[in-house]
């Protein structure tokens, strides 16, 4: 092993979208700062922020019905999509920014305009989407936002969706029509490309982090590079794994006692994707329904446009699946490996308590191509099969964590967990995270550079003018950062 001990502030894992946002934002603060970023692959954003292992829709629950639970008494629950939707705002802002000071390529590589649609079918439903709509629109986050029960008005939004329709079926639709398709793959590359012309700014592929142990107030890395062998060692005051679904076992070889307990669930998924530009050119929305029972919210189903390389294609899906692996260029031992005697608990409690999942699961992975084509026709039904191809998707591991009550729970969403004296964090679970990587960031600096907060402030004001509360509860405040922002990323000043 080399004895050179290589000395940085900050130490990064993963090339991801998290990453990458992260040490932009440090760098923004503090251009002093030295930050390496470690990345098994040979590139950047290869596992969930590839544009075709994501949703890449944008998350600003416009459309997501999953982020609007409805009681038992009714009502519908907007709360959430309130928050992603400003977390969304907060993103935008970063961006913006970087693009007006020329750190970002062309943001229309990265960013597109795209309408937003939930889309229901059956009497219950509908009356769920009325309510729905009645409550969103009321809130300026959403006031954009259109329902509609006329199939005219349809044919001309998704006709993809409507011909071939049974006119006697009962349908409805909300629209938003300043949604936005988000490429992250693109987006982390201009990221990436912009920190390395950075001065103090590293980042190296192929690396593996094979050792984390404590040391003075700080964390030493061993890293080995999987092609040569070579070993080396890193002294970080601070340590973020970001690795998707690769943090979880280097929280567990850290050590840190707040990382006891947690396990993980590995979802896997696919698409069908289409190509063909007489199809794409007609669908241009990101249209969701609703998820059936039991299935994880990452398996919605939706028919998506997405805009890759300046290519339009369409999306269907995701179909859900199990594997044990946690990425999806991973083992398939990950997920035994993972097993500690402080999660089994937990582990056991969450298939105890989620026999609805397993089912849908096993009936996932049991479906044949004609029942994928099948589910396809649901929202587009005259699709043709040779049109499409599967695409597999990336890995989603869902956070299991201790409960009091239950033993254990089965989390959706991304969660931050830090060592007491905020050295070191790891990033665990999956959606919404990329469309809201900016406003997690900040959690995270804010947690872990509480000795900065102060010289920071008024920086981190100039980047990113309003907060979430702020557009949560301040509608002039909202209209202006949403229109700056189109402008600035050249969403020709559609609200989003």
């Amino acid at each position: 092993m080399s004895q050179h001990i290589e000395n940085v502030d900050a130490l990064l894992v993963g090339a991801g979208i998290m990453s990458a946002t992260l040490a932009a934002l440090l760098k923004e603060l503090d251009p002093y700062l030295r930050l390496e970023m470690v990345e098994l692959r040979d590139s950047g954003a290869v596992e969930s922020s590839n544009p075709w292992n994501n949703a890449g829709t944008g998350h600003a629950g416009l459309c997501e019905m999953n982020y609007t639970p409805q009681a038992a008494d009714g009502s519908v629950c907007i709360r959430k999509a309130v928050q992603i939707n400003s977390q969304f705002e907060v993103s935008k802002q970063f961006w913006s920014h970087l693009a007006d000071k020329g750190a970002l390529g062309a943001p229309r590589q990265f960013i597109n305009p795209i309408p937003h649609m939930s889309f229901v079918s059956g009497d219950r439903d509908v009356a769920f989407l009325r309510t729905r709509y009645d409550a969103m629109s009321r809130h300026h986050g959403f006031a954009t936002m259109s329902y509609s029960e006329d199939k005219a008005a349809m044919e001309s939004w998704i006709p993809l969706m409507m011909h071939g329709r049974d006119p006697a079926e009962h349908i409805a639709v909300t629209r938003v029509e300043g949604g936005t398709d988000v490429n992250f793959g693109t987006l982390t590359s201009q990221l990436l490309t912009h920190l390395g012309r950075l001065e103090g700014s590293t980042l190296r592929y192929s690396q593996r982090v094979v050792g984390l142990k404590r040391n003075g107030n700080g964390w030493r890395a061993t890293i080995k590079d999987p092609r040569t062998g070579e070993v080396r060692q890193v002294q970080a005051r601070f340590v973020f794994l970001g690795g998707g679904g690769g943090a979880l076992p280097l929280l567990q070889m850290s050590g840190i006692p707040e990382g006891h307990g947690y396990g993980g669930f590995p979802v896997s998924g696919q698409w069908l994707r289409c190509d063909v530009p007489a199809v794409a050119q007609q669908h241009n929305a990101k249209v969701y329904s609703r998820a059936a029972k039991g299935a994880p919210p990452m398996s919605v189903p939706h028919l998506d446009t997405r805009v890759v390389d300046g290519k339009t294609a369409l999306l269907f899906g995701p179909y859900a699946g199990f594997s044990t692996k946690f990425l999806k260029h991973g083992s398939y031992l990950d997920l035994p490996r993972s097993v500690r005697p402080g999660n089994i608990g937990p582990m056991l409690a969450v298939a105890r308590d989620n026999m609805d999942l397993t089912r849908y699961l096993i009936k996932e992975v049991r479906q044949s191509e004609a029942q994928r084509y099948e589910a396809l026709r649901s929202l587009y039904p005259q699709a043709r099969d040779e049109d499409w191809r599967l695409e597999i998707a990336g890995q989603r591991v869902q956070i299991i964590k201790k409960d009091a009550q239950r033993g254990g729970i089965l989390q959706f969403g991304t969660e931050l967990v830090a060592s007491a004296d905020g050295s070191m964090v790891a990033l665990l679970g999956a959606s919404p995270g990329a469309s809201v990587s900016v406003s997690v960031m900040l959690d995270l600096i804010e947690r872990c550079f509480s000795d900065r907060k102060a010289d920071w402030a008024p920086r981190l004001a100039a980047i990113i003018p309003a907060r979430e509360p702020e557009l949560q509860s301040d509608a002039a405040l909202y209209r202006e950062i949403n229109a700056r922002s189109a402008r600035a990323l050249g969403l020709n000043g559609v609200a989003a």
